[in-house]
């Protein structure tokens, strides 16, 4: 006869081989890399030790058991947390949104969490530029425009050097810049991954767009102004092709030809410059070089982001970098043409003058850390579409404070602008839920057993 203990045990071990059988076949379908541990385990579950004692043997079975079940059940991780405040780069790098703020809990649980994030920081963006810029460009217009109290070596009244401006506005900067690298990175410059030569190009180029700028304003009139301050977009796309090689659709040539036309249409429709100057050639020129320098500017802190890293160069860097240029630059240019002498018995004389340029450099500053966020987050051309739209939202204050009234043609022109922006929006938008669609299907797919 049998012996009852025997046979006890060989059915343990045969059910313990064909879970072993079972789990291979599991294991050779789903490729695991881990499966020659698992399968070590499963062998010395296969063969248990003898026990004289049958309830001690079935309590080995069920430990055994309860050691086998988590092996052989796939539990789905949690959803992982929105990256917090990163970009999409953040996200690529690694960053597991542990560290995140408001804006992306209150987002993750959402299918279109990370266009809700990105939008939120486009307004961020888009509001301190505005702010920024619209208080800066008042000031710079008073500025250069104003008759002041003559001076015996100025006695036109009129601000002697657009260049001091530049270099106002860059002193501050140049400050903040050092300040702001050293609290959040423990050094000024000692962990800038870029080397300090790389800025010294768009920082040149900047020096001269600003000064180019405030020249102009001596020598054109608004009307043309206008014309040349509204047309920056497409002149930004041409010198991306030029630098970077970035190859724009044709219909986005025609969106920002449509921006363009918009923005002209509105402010030359709304006129409300005191600056009636009658244009002359060396103006023309000035304007020139100003869209010139300016488009390649935005465009070579593009090319340093992204030969970089976006996630190895950030704002304060950017900033403090490109300013201990400019201001290198501007120096040397005040102290070849002799300006300083004549610009410091200028602003002894008229201290309001001083107290324009004071507010200009702080609005410059703070506009610098918007413009290097920007191009840092969304890239040149949207910052390019910011500041363009600016003139709309700089002429309806002045017609609001000043009780100008603003014309049908104007309101066309606006219209067409934000028609034109919403458009944008809505394509990126639906090309983002395509592109997250078309990622979780073939997630899904993915993690499907063969």
């Amino acid at each position: 006869m049998i012996d009852t203990k025997a046979q006890e045990e060989f059915y343990i071990s045969m059910r313990n081989r064909k879970q072993l059988r079972e789990r291979k076949e599991l294991l050779s379908s789903q490729s695991r890399s881990d499966s020659n541990t698992e399968l070590d385990m499963m062998s010395r579950i296969a063969s248990p030790a003898r026990s004289t004692d049958s309830g001690s043997t079935m309590k080995e079975v069920n430990d055994e058991k309860e050691l086998m079940e988590p092996l052989m059940i796939e539990k789905e991780l949690p959803p992982r947390d929105v990256p917090l405040g990163g970009s999409m780069h953040d996200d690529a790098a690694g960053s597991n949104g542990a560290n995140g703020g408001f804006v992306a809990r209150a987002f993750a649980g959402s299918a279109h969490s990370e266009f809700y994030q990105q939008a939120t920081k486009l307004f961020f963006c888009f509001a301190g530029l505005q702010a920024s810029y619209l208080t800066w460009g008042y000031m710079q217009e008073l500025i250069m425009t104003t008759v002041f109290e003559p001076t015996e070596r100025v006695p036109s009244g009129k601000f002697p050097s657009a260049a001091f401006c530049v270099f106002s506005n860059r002193f501050l900067a140049v400050i903040i810049g050092a300040i702001a690298c050293k609290i959040k990175h423990g050094a000024v410059y000692a962990n800038n991954v870029a080397p300090l030569w790389s800025f010294a190009p768009c920082s040149l180029s900047n020096t001269f767009s600003s000064w180019s700028q405030y020249a102009s304003l001596k020598y054109v009139a608004f009307p043309i102004q206008t014309v040349f301050k509204s047309s920056k977009i497409i002149p930004v796309m041409i010198m991306g092709k030029f630098l970077k090689g970035t190859i724009y659709p044709f219909g986005q040539y025609i969106e920002a030809f449509l921006i363009t036309a918009g923005v002209a249409i509105f402010s030359l429709s709304s006129k409300t410059s005191n600056n009636d100057n009658t244009t002359q050639i060396i103006g023309l020129i000035f304007m020139v070089v100003y869209i010139c320098c300016d488009s390649f500017t935005s465009q070579w802190q593009d090319k340093i982001y992204q030969q970089y890293g976006r996630n190895n160069v950030d704002q304060y860097q950017m900033m403090f970098s490109v300013n201990t240029w400019a201001i290198s630059f501007t120096v040397a240019g005040l102290i070849m043409t002799g300006d300083f002498p004549v610009v410091i018995e200028f602003l002894e004389t008229n201290p309001v003058a001083l107290r324009y340029n004071i507010i200009t450099a702080i609005t410059s500053a703070t506009g610098q850390l918007f413009i290097f966020y920007t191009i840092k987050e969304f890239g040149p051309i949207v910052f390019t579409i910011i500041m363009t739209t600016r003139q709309l939202f700089s002429i309806t204050i002045s017609c609001i404070i000043f009780g100008h009234v603003i014309s049908w043609k104007s309101i066309s022109g606006a219209i067409l602008v934000f028609s034109v922006i919403f458009y944008q929006i809505r394509r990126k938008y639906l090309a983002r839920v395509s592109n997250n669609n078309i990622t979780s299907s073939s997630s899904r797919s993915s993690q499907q057993p063969k």
